[in-house]
């Protein structure tokens, strides 16, 4: 019976899970990082560890890359180029969609094959049922392997276009931590105020439930449906006045809220006072 196996580039927090992740589904895993002493936990597990950058390449068909950038992983990868050949990289390193292509474009010119993901759970939610991936690049590519991919995480797929995952994460990025630094920023004038991060938690997890503004403004925006029917910028720009002195007055540093503000001010200087919130959409856009 033959052993499934994989190698893992790069042990980072997430590298760690996903090599951890194979090994307890009984893969044989082969790692590699450029900080050697990184990979000792997971050869004590039964990882084998590759001493170059060729041999993690030759070890197995498929290789799974979690490094800081495409740079970094064009970096590592060229230091054995002719050991692409024949091999699929999953490379789930987070970059731009036009880098991202344009390691796809060089890995492919070496006989190798890329697809992209984009993870979309932190390392201790690899391998649990919830977790998914956003994936794009060759549909084939992505099904001779999708039994190993779904060893750490459902697989989300995207389409040929092996960009488009890492669009998809980019966009969902955006809002992620645009999102929490408002949270961030909100506790810090709630803890000026004597109040707790965890005395203000039902709170905070009501105010952020975005479910039904998405699915009210979705169909807006595709539409370029602007009216301020239910909102407006003039009356949204008036609040964020209040929550800017709210902060200075708490002693808490107002830049977030002010560059909010700033926006919903440029959007009335455009002639959207009127308009929804959704109108900063044409502000934002070229």
């Amino acid at each position: 019976m033959t052993v499934a196996s994989v190698t893992v580039i790069g042990l980072g927090p997430m590298g760690q899970a996903m090599a951890g992740a194979y090994l307890d589904q009984g893969y044989e895993v082969t790692v590699w990082n450029r900080t050697p002493g990184r990979a000792d936990g997971l050869v004590v597990r039964g990882a084998r560890r590759a001493e170059t950058v060729a041999a993690a390449l030759g070890a197995n068909d498929l290789v799974v890359l979690s490094l800081t950038d495409h740079a970094a992983a064009r970096a590592i990868l060229e230091q054995a180029p002719a050991a692409l050949s024949g091999r699929t990289l999953a490379n789930l390193t987070s970059d731009t969609p036009d880098r991202v292509r344009e390691t796809a474009e060089w890995v492919a010119a070496r006989g190798g094959v890329q697809i992209t993901g984009g993870v979309q759970v932190p390392p201790p939610g690899i391998g649990t049922p919830e977790a998914l991936t956003y994936y794009s690049g060759p549909r084939e590519a992505i099904e001779a392997h999708r039994t190993a991919l779904e060893v750490l995480t459902g697989i989300d797929y995207l389409g040929e276009d092996p960009g488009l995952a890492a669009l998809y994460y980019q966009i969902g990025i955006d809002m992620f931590w645009t999102g929490l630094v408002g949270y961030l920023h909100g506790q810090a004038v709630a803890r000026a105020n004597g109040i707790s991060a965890r005395e203000f938690l039902p709170h905070a997890i009501k105010t952020m439930d975005f479910q039904y503004f998405l699915e009210f403004y979705a169909p807006r925006i595709d539409a370029d449906h602007h009216a301020g029917d239910v909102d407006t910028l003039a009356m949204g720009a008036a609040s964020l006045e209040h929550v800017l002195h709210t902060a200075q007055a708490s002693g808490v540093d107002g830049s977030v809220p002010a560059a909010i503000l700033e926006l919903f001010r440029r959007g009335t200087a455009a002639g959207h006072g009127q308009d929804s919130l959704t109108s900063l959409t044409e502000v934002l856009r070229p």
